[in-house]
C-alpha cells in the first residue's frame, strides 16, 4: 500500500484540473499584481511558474486550497522575497535592497493573513497598458499582452504570428527588459495619455480575435482558441472601462462576427462566403448582445473605428429579420470608416459594397485605385474581390488571372476550394 503522503491519480487529476482553472482564469491577474510590486514583467513570471509547479506538487497530497489564487500569490511573493535575499547576498548589500526586501516581506504578511481570492485586486488592464506603452516597438505590443496575460509561451505566440520560436522568445525578452528599465508604470494612463493607449490595447485584442478568426474550421493548431481569447481580453477591457465606447464597440464587433462562425462551413466543411451562409445558422444570443453593446457606445455620443466596423456587421446581421442587406447603408459606413482610418482593407471592403448599390464597373475602377498600394500585391481578399468583379465585367481573362492569383495566395484548404470552384464556373474566354 502506498504511503499517506502519495497522492492518489484521482487526486492528481483534480489538482491538476484546479491548476488549469486557475492559469486560464487568474494567470495574467496575478502576473499583473506581482510584476505591479516588483516592475518587473519576467520576474513576475518566473516566480508564478514556480508557484503553479509547487501547487502540481503538493495539491493532490493536500487537495485543492479553497482559494487557490491567494495560495499560489502568497506561494509567488515568497519566491519573490527568496530571490531579492539571494540577489542582495550575491551583490554584497545596499540599503536599496535590503529595503525593497523588507517591503516586499512586510506587505506579504499584511496580504497573506486571511486572504480570499475577492481579496486580490485586479490589475490586469494596468498590465495591458504598460505592455501598449508608446516605448514599446507597434509589432511586439499584442504577442507580449497574448504573453502576459493568458501566459502563451513564446513558441505558440510564434506560430500565431509566423515568426520563429527564437525570433519571437528574443523580441519578448527585450521588450519586458525595457519595461523594467524604463520603469514604466503598471496603471491606467491619464486622461490625456488615453487615446494613444487605448487604441494599442483594442488594436493588440482584435489582432488576437482575428488570427483566430482566420481559422474557420478550429483546425489550425498555432491558432487554437485565439477568436475566444480576444472575445475574453474584449469583455475584461470593456468591464473595466464601460464608459469607453469604443471598448463596448470593439467587443460588439467580435461578437457580431464570432455569431456567423457556425454558418461559415458547410457540413461537408466547405467555405460558405457571408452572402450565401444561412441566417438562422447565426447565433442570435450573441448578435442580441453585440447590438445592446453598440447601442450604448452610440449613445455616448464618440463615435469611432470599431463602433463603425461593428455598424457595419449590425446591417449584415439584420438580413436574419428583413432577408436583404441593406447595401447602401454599408456603402456609408465604410466611407465613414475611410476617414477615420484610411485603411486599404476598408476601402477593398468599400469597393465590395460599390458593386452592390452602383456596379462592377465602379467598384473595379475604386479597385484600380487601390491597386497602387504595395500591400495588395500579396492580399488574397483583393484578387478574389478584383476576380469576381472581372468576371461580372465580362472580362473574362483578367478574372481568370486574378482567380489565380487569389488561388496561389490562400492557405485556407476550403476557401482555395472554393476559389477553384468560382473559376472553374467562368465562361470560356
Amino acid at each position: 500500500m502506498s504511503g499517506e503522503a502519495e497522492a492518489h491519480p484521482s487526486a492528481d487529476a483534480a489538482a491538476r484540473r484546479a491548476a488549469e482553472a486557475a492559469a486560464r482564469q487568474s494567470y495574467g491577474k496575478l502576473v499583473a499584481l506581482l510584476a505591479a510590486r516588483t516592475g518587473d514583467i519576467a520576474r513576475a513570471e518566473d516566480a508564478l511558474s514556480l508557484a503553479f509547479a509547487a501547487a502540481l506538487a503538493e495539491w493532490p497530497k493536500s487537495g485543492p486550497p479553497e482559494t487557490p489564487d491567494a495560495w499560489l500569490l502568497a506561494v509567488a511573493r515568497r519566491r519573490l522575497i527568496d530571490e531579492t535575499r539571494s540577489r542582495q547576498v550575491r551583490s554584497l548589500a545596499g540599503d536599496h535592497l535590503r529595503l525593497l526586501a523588507q517591503e516586499i516581506e512586510d506587505a506579504m504578511q499584511d496580504a497573506m493573513e486571511d486572504v480570499t481570492d475577492a481579496d486580490i485586486p485586479d490589475r490586469r488592464l494596468a498590465l495591458m497598458f504598460a505592455c501598449a506603452h508608446p516605448a514599446m516597438e507597434a509589432r511586439i505590443r499584442a504577442p507580449l499582452i497574448l504573453q502576459t496575460i493568458l501566459g502563451f509561451d513564446a513558441a505558440a505566440i510564434a506560430s500565431a504570428f509566423l515568426v520563429s520560436p527564437a525570433t519571437m522568445s528574443q523580441r519578448l525578452v527585450r521588450a519586458k527588459a525595457k519595461i523594467a528599465a524604463a520603469k514604466i508604470p503598471f496603471r491606467l494612463p491619464d486622461t490625456p495619455e488615453l487615446a494613444g493607449r487605448l487604441d494599442a490595447v483594442l488594436e493588440a485584442i482584435y489582432s488576437t480575435f482575428a488570427l483566430g478568426w482566420a481559422d474557420a474550421s478550429g483546425g489550425d493548431a498555432r491558432l487554437g482558441n485565439m477568436a475566444g481569447e480576444g472575445i475574453w481580453l474584449g469583455e475584461l477591457v470593456a468591464a473595466l472601462m464601460p464608459n469607453e465606447p469604443e471598448t463596448l464597440g470593439l467587443l460588439a464587433l467580435m461578437l457580431h462576427a464570432q455569431a456567423r462562425r457556425p454558418a461559415r462551413r458547410s457540413e461537408a466543411g466547405d467555405y460558405v462566403p457571408l452572402a450565401a451562409q444561412d441566417p438562422a445558422q447565426w447565433d442570435a444570443a450573441l448578435i442580441d448582445r453585440a447590438e445592446a453593446l453598440l447601442y450604448r457606445a452610440g449613445a455616448m455620443g464618440r463615435p469611432g473605428r470599431y463602433q463603425l466596423e461593428a455598424a457595419v456587421q449590425s446591417v449584415h446581421a439584420a438580413r436574419r429579420i428583413s432577408g436583404k442587406t441593406d447595401w447602401l447603408a454599408i456603402e456609408h459606413l465604410y466611407d465613414a470608416l475611410w476617414i477615420v482610418t484610411a485603411s486599404p482593407v476598408v476601402a477593398l471592403n468599400r469597393a465590395a459594397a460599390l458593386a452592390q448599390t452602383r456596379g462592377p464597373a465602379q467598384a473595379l475602377a475604386a479597385l484600380d485605385d487601390l491597386a497602387q498600394d504595395a500591400r495588395m500585391a500579396a492580399y488574397q481578399p483583393y484578387w478574389a474581390a478584383r476576380a469576381d468583379l472581372c468576371a461580372r465585367s465580362g472580362n473574362i481573362v483578367a478574372a481568370v488571372a486574378a482567380y489565380q492569383r487569389a488561388i496561389g495566395l490562400e492557405s485556407d484548404p476550403a476557401v482555395r476550394r472554393f476559389l477553384q470552384a468560382q473559376q472553374a464556373r467562368l465562361p470560356p474566354a
